[in-house]
């Protein structure tokens, strides 16, 4: 019974410390909007946004290539023999190891 009583006495004299630190615990842990889920939400959203920065920058290559093939008839052979390794009947083609490792 001493120790119950002595366990009142400290909750009666720290309430507001004990209330803060449960407060406190539940706004860093266990809340649906913690601190812990925003720093997740935080850095999911960085990738989403480096993503999304990533493939604007392949749309634009993309765009320049595209504008690159409607001006020049000849981009578009050189094209179809760099990337697709077409070649013209009476030719032959030598593919290295390198080559294909680097595509």
């Amino acid at each position: 019974m001493d120790k119950l009583a002595s366990l009142w006495t400290f909750v009666r004299r720290n309430k507001y410390l004990i209330t803060i630190l449960v407060f406190g615990v539940i706004i860093v842990f266990l809340d649906e909007n913690s601190i812990l889920r925003r720093m997740e939400y935080a850095h999911e959203e960085q990738a989403l946004r480096d993503e999304i920065e990533k493939y604007r920058n392949e749309y634009e290559e993309s765009t320049r290539r595209l504008g690159e093939l409607a001006v020049d008839s000849g981009a578009i052979e050189r094209v179809a023999r760099e990337k697709y390794l077409m070649k013209k009947p009476n030719e032959d083609i030598y593919v290295f190891e390198e080559d294909i490792k680097d595509r």
